[in-house]
């Protein structure tokens, strides 16, 4: 805002828009340049919903829980490496396929983890859920 004097001796009432005109117009033309860089389109392809099927019983998931130690418990039962790999096998030819819940204990390694999950997904397995529990629970 000018506070220079008029000639009257008092200051000067006009405000100065030149400023504002400046913004405005530098505000116009960055909106007019990103404009349209903004209405690119995306490709998506969404599923198609089949209202025809209906999934009134899913399957049992199935929980894989993995010990401190590396031992391996299928639906609370154990399991060597050998016998995983072709129970997963055969669980992921099921249709449905059930989810493989791994259930690990808090100080179990990650790279046990990280190998049952590469197994599962070599054998097929779409399908996983996690859970972590305490030292001391399964």
């Amino acid at each position: 805002m000018a506070m220079s004097t008029g000639s009257g001796g008092g200051p000067m009432a006009d405000i100065n828009v030149t400023p504002l005109v400046d913004v405005m117009l530098v505000l116009l033309i960055i909106f007019m340049i990103t404009a349209p860089l903004m209405t690119h389109k995306i490709r998506i392809d969404l599923p198609q919903a089949n209202p025809n099927v209906q999934d009134t019983n899913p399957p049992e998931p199935i929980d894989l829980a993995i010990k401190e130690n590396g031992d391996l418990y299928w639906n609370d039962e154990p399991v060597t490496d050998a016998i995983l790999q072709a129970q997963l096998r055969v669980a992921a030819s099921k249709n449905p396929q059930p989810e493989l819940q791994i259930r690990a204990d808090k100080p179990t390694q990650w790279q046990k983890i990280a190998t049952v999950m590469a197994e599962a997904k070599s054998a097929g397995m779409v399908k996983l859920g996690f859970m972590t529990t305490g030292a001391g629970g399964q």
